[in-house]
C-alpha cells in the first residue's frame, strides 16, 4: 500500500512545484540519479534490499536425502557420520571432552556427491539447512561479500528456531571462489569476505543454542588459505573420491530402481565399463540409456542401451560429420592398432571398437580394465604407452606415413612418459621433472618412445592380416564388441596357423 502512495504523491508534488513557479529540473535529474544508484545497489546486493524487506535466497527446503541414498563412498560417509554424532549426542560427547567440530571440508572431483552428503548430513542431525555457492559472496562493491556472510549465520540461526531444531548446517559449495590463498596481491573485497568468514567461525561457540557447523566443499583444497584449514575452523577434511567398481555398481542400483531392466543386463560388467566414472556422470549413464531406449519404443532398457550411454557420458553425441571411404577405412586401421596392442599386452581390456564419429573422434576403442587400480608399476606405464602407439604404427604399417588422427594418442603417450620420468622409473634415475633441462627430458623421453615404437610395430607386423581383415568388417559394421573382436581374432589366428 505504500508503494502506491508513493507513486501517487511523488508526481503531484512535482506538479504542484511546477505550477508555483519552482524550477524542478534538478530535482527530477537529482531523483533520476539516486534512483539508479539504488538500483545498482540492490542488483549487486542479489535483490535483498527491497523497502525495507529482507528477502531470503539461501534457504533449502527440508530434504529428504539420506546416506544409504548415496552409492559407495562408505569411508567417507562414516568419517562424517561420527562428527555429526557429536552434534546430536552433545552430552555423551561432552563425557569425554570432545570439543564439537565447528567446520567439515569435503574434498574431491566434480560429481562425486559432496553436495548430496551435505543434505544428508542436514537429514541426519534434523537441522536447519542453508546452502550457498563461494561465487555468490564476491562482488565488486567492497564489504558486499562481508555483509552477505553474517546474512547466512542469521539466517540458519532464524530458520533453526522457527522450526525448533537444535543445530543448523551452513553448506558452502566452491568455497575456494572465496576462500583461496591470500599470496602476493591483495583484493579488499575478497580478503574482507575471507575475514568475515574466518571471524563468524571464530565466533561460534560450542555452547550456543542453536549449533552450527559449517560444511564446504572444493574440487582444489589445495588453492585454499591457510587460516581456513587449521584447527578449531576446518576441523575435519574429508575425501569425497571417485567411486570403486563395487560403490559403482550401488550408484547403478540405485539410479536403475524406477527404471525396465533387460533381463540380460549385467551391472557388474556395466560398473567394470564405467572406470573412472564419478556418481553425476553414472546416474548420466542411466537416464541416457532409457532415452535410447525411449527412443527405440522398446520395452525395456538392454545391455546395447547401456553401451550407447557409456559412449556418450565418455565421447559425447553421435556427430554428424560425413567421412569419404579412404578416410573412414584409416580410421579402421588406426582404432584395430589399438585394440590388437591392447589385447596383446591385457588380455579382455577391448570392450568396443568403433569408427562412428562422436565428439572431435572420427573413432575410438573403450577399454574395459578388468580390476580398478591405483598404482602403476614400470611394466604398467609402457603397456599403455604402447596401446597410445598402436593406431599411428598401424597407419605406417598399412599406408606408409601417419596423420594428424595421431596427435592426441601422441600427447597421452607423452603425458605417460613424463609421469614415468617423475616417478623415477627411467634411466635418469630418481628425479623431478622441474630440476631436469630440456634436452635430458627430451633424450630419455625420445628413447623410451623409440624403443615401445619398436616393440608395437613388431607386435603389428605380425598380426597384419588381421588388422586389414578386421577393419574391412568394421568398416561396414561401424561398431564391432570387444567379445566379437577377440572370437574374430582367435578365428583369424587359426586360419592363419
Amino acid at each position: 500500500m505504500s508503494k502506491e502512495i508513493v507513486i501517487g504523491v511523488i508526481p503531484a508534488l512535482f506538479i504542484f512545484l511546477a505550477f508555483m513557479g519552482v524550477n524542478i529540473a534538478p530535482l527530477i535529474i537529482g531523483g533520476l540519479l539516486i534512483a539508479i544508484f539504488a538500483y545498482f545497489m540492490i542488483r549487486q546486493s542479489g535483490g535483498s534490499m527491497s523497502l525495507g524487506q529482507k528477502k531470503t535466497k539461501n534457504s533449502v527446503p527440508k530434504t529428504n536425502m539420506k546416506f544409504e541414498d548415496i552409492g559407495g563412498q562408505e569411508r567417507a560417509k562414516g568419517e562424517l557420520k561420527e562428527a555429526l554424532d557429536f552434534l546430536i549426542h552433545k552430552e555423551e560427547a561432552k563425557v569425554y571432552g570432545i570439543r564439537p567440530l565447528k567446520g567439515i571440508l569435503l574434498t574431491g572431483p566434480p560429481g562425486t556427491g559432496k553436495t548430496l552428503m551435505a543434505k544428508a548430513a542436514a537429514n541426519y542431525t534434523n537441522s536447519a539447512f542453508v546452502a550457498a555457492s563461494g561465487s555468490q559472496f564476491v562482488e565488486m562493491y567492497v564489504g558486499v561479500g562481508a555483509q552477505r556472510i553474517r546474512d547466512l549465520f542469521k539466517e540458519v540461526k532464524t530458520q533453526a528456531e522457527k522450526n525448533n531444531q537444535d543445530s543448523g548446517i551452513i553448506f558452502i559449495d566452491e568455497i575456494d571462489v572465496l576462500g583461496g590463498k591470500r599470496e602476493g596481491s591483495h583484493h579488499r573485497e575478497y580478503d574482507q569476505t575471507l575475514n568475515q568468514l574466518l571471524t563468524e567461525m571464530d565466533g561460534m561457540s560450542t555452547t550456543d543454542s542453536p549449533r552450527i557447523l559449517i560444511m564446504a566443499a572444493t574440487n582444489r583444497s589445495d588453492m585454499l588459505d591457510d587460516a581456513l584449514l587449521r584447527p578449531g575452523r576446518f576441523d575435519r577434511k574429508i575425501v569425497v573420491d571417485l567411486p570403486d567398481k563395487k560403490a559403482r555398481k550401488q550408484i547403478l542400483n540405485i539410479h536403475i530402481k524406477n527404471k525396465p531392466l533387460g533381463a540380460e543386463v549385467n551391472l557388474d560388467r556395466i560398473a567394470q565399463e564405467t572406470y573412472g566414472f564419478s556418481g553425476a556422470q553414472i546416474e548420466s549413464v542411466t537416464n541416457e540409456a532409457a532415452i535410447y531406449a525411449f527412443r527405440e519404443k522398446s520395452k525395456s532398457i538392454d545391455s546395447k542401451h547401456f553401451s550407447l550411454a557409456i559412449d556418450k557420458v565418455m565421447m559425447g553425441e553421435k556427430t554428424d560429420r560425413e567421412t569419404n571411404e579412404q578416410e573412414r577405412e584409416r580410421v579402421a586401421i588406426h582404432e584395430l592398432g589399438h585394440a590388437i596392442i591392447s589385447e596383446e599386452v591385457n588380455p579382455l581390456s577391448v570392450s568396443q571398437v568403433t569408427v562412428s564419429p562422436r565428439g572431435q573422434a572420427l573413432g575410438y576403442v573403450r577399454q574395459n580394465p578388468r580390476e580398478d587400480r591405483y598404482l602403476y608399476t614400470k611394466d604398467y606405464l609402457e603397456k599403455q604407452i604402447m596401446v597410445c602407439l598402436g593406431g599411428a604404427v598401424a597407419e605406417e604399417i598399412k599406408y606408409g606415413h601417419r596423420s594428424t588422427g595421431s596427435k592426441g594418442d601422441f600427447d597421452q603417450a607423452l603425458r605417460l612418459v613424463h609421469s614415468m620420468i617423475d616417478s623415477g622409473l627411467s634411466r635418469l634415475g630418481i628425479v623431478k621433472l622441474e630440476m631436469l633441462r630440456k634436452e635430458d627430458i627430451q633424450e630419455e623421453s625420445a628413447f623410451i618412445l623409440d624403443t615401445l615404437l619398436e616393440e608395437t610395430r613388431s607386435i603389428l607386423e605380425a598380426k597384419r592380416a588381421l588388422m586389414e581383415a578386421g577393419a574391412a568388417i568394421l568398416v561396414k559394421e561401424e561398431v564391432l564388441s570387444g567379445d566379437f573382436f577377440r572370437t574374430f581374432s582367435s578365428e583369424e589366428h587359426k586360419e592363419v596357423s
